[in-house]
């Protein structure tokens, strides 16, 4: 009888320990950091920025797209965001008929480009960007016609 009453607290006292060990490995996980590619993007983060400046290019290079080409005076072009060393990132056509709206939205890019590449310290392969040497219209698109470098 005192075998029994040695056991049957022994068995117990396992059983308990063993079913709150169980019950402390499924909470463990929930203390965990979360994945920060799940992490919800706040405003002050470099992502965040980022996918707002190519939001505004799409905006800007979509303005333009549209627009048909027919006689290649009523087009010009300027240049377009910042490299982090100086210099233009690309170039882009536009009609003369919305230059100041335009060129305004460009400079308001340019801008923030600027901006983004000082705070977040960006490098680039600083190769300047040559300016077009014309504009032509084919197939009722603008092209932007680059010099031949040899």
């Amino acid at each position: 009888m005192k075998k029994l009453f040695f056991h049957v607290p022994v068995i117990v006292l396992s059983t308990t320990l063993t079913l709150v060990s169980c019950n402390t490995s499924k909470n463990a996980n929930t203390n965990l950091p979360v994945d920060i590619a799940n992490r919800p993007v706040d405003e002050d983060s470099q992502k965040y920025e980022q996918a707002q400046l190519d939001g505004l290019k799409a905006s800007i290079q979509s303005e333009v797209s549209g627009e048909k080409c027919t006689d290649v005076s009523e087009w010009a072009f300027a240049p377009m965001g910042e490299k982090p060393c100086g210099g233009p990132q690309q170039y882009i056509a536009y009609p003369k008929k919305i230059e100041t709206a335009f060129l305004q939205r460009v400079n308001d890019y340019t801008d923030k480009v600027r901006a983004f590449n000082e705070k977040y310290n960006i490098v680039s392969d600083c190769v300047p960007i040559t300016p077009p040497a014309s504009l032509k219209c084919i197939h009722g698109k603008v092209r932007l016609i680059t010099p031949d470098p040899n």
